[in-house]
């Protein structure tokens, strides 16, 4: 069964970025179906966000082995689009509750073809954290800003760096961070110029956002 999916083959051609399965809030066998067309040896890369591990388990074994799944970022792909030779990406977070969305970019960067490195645990409250790492994240050619709560770390990233500056507000926090919409607030004021401003929890848009900035090279 088709499920009414069509998808966009020639977006790459387009825009240098293929078209990928957001996978929340499709039917099981919808993603089954998908899953089993697009494994390893299918020669058509394909990433799927957003995949729980309940959903990804319910698809059978041989299907599941086709697929490179990481379970905290919930991407799985098959196949990766040709390594770049060119640009890196640096992936900053504040802390590891931030872990989902920030491994979500990375992961979007691996499959894309780009190098990447994640630094993990950058947060405001500790600065010497992000001081010791300063130097090998401005050897990069982009920078994504992951960060929950008051999401602060943004704006310092904002000040020590000249390199392209993806900020992604995550949904972590107590109370008035109210899922996300503190720290979204809190980018999107930031008096540090020139920073662009994902959607809350949005890895995936940050790392095609960069992507964008390393194919331009």
């Amino acid at each position: 069964m088709d499920h009414g999916i069509l998808f966009d083959h020639s977006r790459t051609a387009r825009i240098g970025l293929p078209e990928a399965v957001f996978c929340e809030g499709k039917p099981v066998e919808a993603l089954v179906e998908l899953l089993s067309r697009f494994g390893k040896g299918s020669g058509r890369p394909v990433l799927f966000t957003r995949l729980a591990p309940d959903m990804f388990n319910q698809a059978p074994e041989a299907i599941r082995k086709g697929y490179d799944y990481h379970p905290l970022s919930g991407t799985a792909f098959g196949e990766t689009l040709a390594r770049k030779n060119k640009g890196t990406v640096a992936v900053v977070s504040a802390g590891t509750a931030d872990g989902s969305v920030a491994w979500e970019a990375a992961r979007t960067l691996a499959y894309l073809g780009i190098e990447h490195r994640i630094f993990e645990d950058c947060g405001v409250a500790g600065l010497w954290r992000l001081a010791e790492r300063l130097e090998e994240v401005n050897t990069c050619d982009a920078v994504i800003v992951v960060a929950g709560l008051d999401a602060a770390l943004l704006s310092v990233m904002g000040g020590l760096t000249s390199k392209p500056i993806f900020g992604v507000p995550t949904s972590v926090g107590y109370g008035v961070a109210l899922g996300g919409k503190a720290a979204l607030a809190s980018m999107l004021s930031s008096c540090a110029p020139g920073v662009a401003i994902m959607n809350i929890d949005n890895g995936y848009g940050a790392a095609c956002a960069a992507a964008r900035v390393v194919n331009g090279l």
